[in-house]
């Protein structure tokens, strides 16, 4: 199949090309995102590969329609970038990656914890200047800590799972429990779950329901200095009230890989730029807060998966006009 690749990263191409032997797909690579200004790249391709930033609204799929797209794949479990209404009007079906490395995710995740909580990122930064002075760094250890897990899907179980390892006590909080997370942490309901956890980290899908699920309603419910964690979707928090919090101590610690406004700035050099979105430059003020650029997934075994079950999910819509992986809601 002829595909075009857009939000197309030296890493992305490379594993694409990698894996792409067997199946023997066109594929035409587009640095760019995908918006209303890029989408004429886009014509004349049947199948169209996205990533999480990529502005799939109705207008873009509108045009993509109207020139030949039948198949749009994203390179990632979550989908909110795409207007599934709109896909569905112009009979366009629409694929993901259902589960790629859930312990890529798991493993970053907890990677932030220990940075955050061992300082490690300002240790480093005093060594790379010569100065190896350690008073003011002391951490703390994951074994003394009450850690919520909010949302036990794939990723959240391999959270759980790896974080058993230190020692912690671990509450999890789902509407759906999963029998497997037990031999591992606590069911808790919703108050005993923000009453007792120390670090919460955030494994949910984004949904209305969940959209700022972190707000100034919710926050104050909290413990003081509570140490959140952001690996999931941006708009999970509220940015605006989460500064507020982080000011006035609320907020101990904050590790964020996913930002709400990121599609503007994420997977893009902007050092030499002036900042222009005041919230983000805010968080990036704060001795207290870690930002990483949506990079949880950035393993050579999650890249590999990524392109094996995106290319599969084309081929597979070439050969039936169906896909296992399609999204139907």
């Amino acid at each position: 199949m002829k595909i075009a690749v857009f939000s197309s990263k030296p890493y992305d191409r490379h594993s694409l090309e990698q894996c792409n032997t067997p199946f023997g797909h066109e594929l035409t690579f587009f640095e760019p995102r995908l918006s209303p200004e890029t989408v004429a790249l886009a014509r004349g391709f049947p199948g169209l590969c996205i990533f999480v930033n990529d502005a799939c609204n109705a207008a873009v799929i509108a045009d993509l329609a109207q020139h030949g797209v039948r198949i749009i794949a994203t390179r990632s479990a979550g989908y909110n970038q795409i207007d599934l209404a709109a896909a569905k009007r112009h009979n366009i079906l629409v694929a993901r990656v259902p589960a790629y490395s859930p312990n890529a995710v798991s493993e970053f995740t907890v990677a932030l914890m220990l940075t955050l909580g061992r300082k490690t990122h300002k240790a480093y930064n005093r060594s790379r200047e010569f100065n190896f002075e350690i008073a003011g760094l002391e951490g703390f250890e994951l074994r003394d800590k009450t850690i919520g897990v909010f949302g036990t899907g794939k990723i959240g179980q391999m959270v759980i799972k790896n974080l058993s390892g230190f020692g912690c006590r671990i509450l999890a909080y789902d509407k759906f429990p999963n029998e497997a997370v037990k031999q591992y942490a606590t069911y808790v309901d919703g108050p005993t779950f923000a009453r007792e956890a120390d670090i919460i980290t955030l494994h949910c899908p984004l949904t209305p329901e969940t959209r700022h699920i972190l707000n100034e309603e919710t926050l104050p419910y909290l413990k003081d200095g509570v140490f959140i964690v952001n690996t999931s979707r941006g708009v999970l928090l509220d940015t605006a009230k989460t500064i507020h919090f982080l000011k006035s101590g609320k907020i101990g610690l904050l590790a964020i890989d996913v930002y709400e406004e990121e599609a503007d700035y994420f997977y893009r050099d902007l050092s030499d730029k002036v900042p222009t979105n005041d919230e983000l430059a805010r968080l990036l003020t704060f001795p207290n807060v870690l930002v990483t650029s949506h990079m949880a997934f950035l393993t050579d075994h999650a890249l590999r998966n990524i392109a094996e079950i995106t290319l599969g999910n084309f081929a597979e819509f070439e050969r039936t006009g169906q896909c296992s992986n399609q999204i139907t809601e």
